[in-house]
């Protein structure tokens, strides 16, 4: 009997560990790092089509938004536990695609659909791309991949190539293309705009996305049925690139990317492997995203 009472007491205490551990692990991928797969070649070299990242969610802080109504596409409000610091240009970022399928006119999270690109610019940042290289005004750094820059300023042709010229945000008055961009000021929270024809180009989908409704008539800017002459942001939002840029579906076309979209920044490549020939990419295994 006693044989069968200490049986008994180690499977109820075996399972209450594990118990313990599915909740603790549970936990951590929740506030603090989760793990994604590496789907394409848009952020070669420095991430690999089969490569799984460890993403850090402490820096800006986890999110908490209602999963099942984003799976619904409907309007979640997005909550941040505090976080560590901020994030920084250069830094890789995993975030949720910010528009609907063959929808870029209107923002509105797509909580299946991740995507992983390099921070080009932050909130309160301006973004110029001058002969094919990124530049932020008063910042020396080096953004992005420069060879790929380096490659795209050199063709000549580039729609030959079967690269997209054309960019956010479609305007042919602005003449905005993969080589010449901008200048396009980045919004941060609190940050007035003087509303006109061409700012309203430029943050149509963003103060839409704020305010449900921004209307252009007659060379006015409307929300709802008041007349706005300047407008105030409500959040942050970012400049993102993919380090392919030849083969990269990032802010060059789509626009500007919310910051409650962010999952976190991408810190280590954990495990890695062929995606034809399933062998392990052993070099790449606990490598620094850099």
């Amino acid at each position: 009997m006693n044989k069968v009472k200490k049986f008994l007491a180690i499977i109820e205490n075996s399972i209450f560990m594990i118990f313990c551990m599915i909740v603790i692990l549970f936990l951590v991928q929740l506030f603090c790092f989760t793990s994604f797969k590496i789907p394409s070649d848009s952020m070669g070299p420095a991430l690999k089509d089969g490569d799984r990242i460890l993403v850090n969610k402490m820096i800006k802080g986890a999110r908490l938004f209602n999963v099942f109504a984003a799976l619904d596409n409907k309007d979640v409000t997005i909550y941040r536990m505090p976080g560590l610091g901020h994030f920084k240009r250069n830094d890789v970022l995993v975030f949720n695609f910010p528009y609907q399928m063959n929808r870029w006119d209107s923002i509105r999270m797509n909580v299946m659909q991740y995507y992983v690109k390099r921070c080009i610019a932050l909130p309160g940042d301006t973004l110029e791309i001058r002969g094919g290289f990124y530049k932020v005004r008063g910042c020396r750094e080096q953004l992005g991949n420069y060879e790929a820059q380096q490659y795209l300023a050199g063709l000549q042709q580039p729609e030959k190539q079967g690269i997209v010229v054309g960019t956010f945000p479609y305007d042919q008055r602005l003449g905005w293309n993969i080589r010449e961009f901008g200048p396009l000021p980045i919004p941060q929270k609190d940050q007035i705009v003087i509303m006109n024809h061409t700012t309203y180009l430029l943050y149509r989908q963003l103060i839409a996305w704020e305010q449900k409704k921004i209307e252009l008539k007659q060379g006015q800017v409307f929300i709802g049925d008041s007349l706005i002459h300047q407008y105030c942001f409500k959040k942050n939002y970012y400049f993102v690139s993919g380090d392919n840029m030849a083969n990269s579906q990032d802010s060059r076309y789509w626009g500007m990317l919310p910051e409650e979209y962010i999952v976190g920044k991408a810190t280590w490549v954990w495990y890695s492997k062929e995606r034809y020939t399933e062998n392990v990419r052993w070099k790449r295994i606990m490598k620094r995203i850099g």
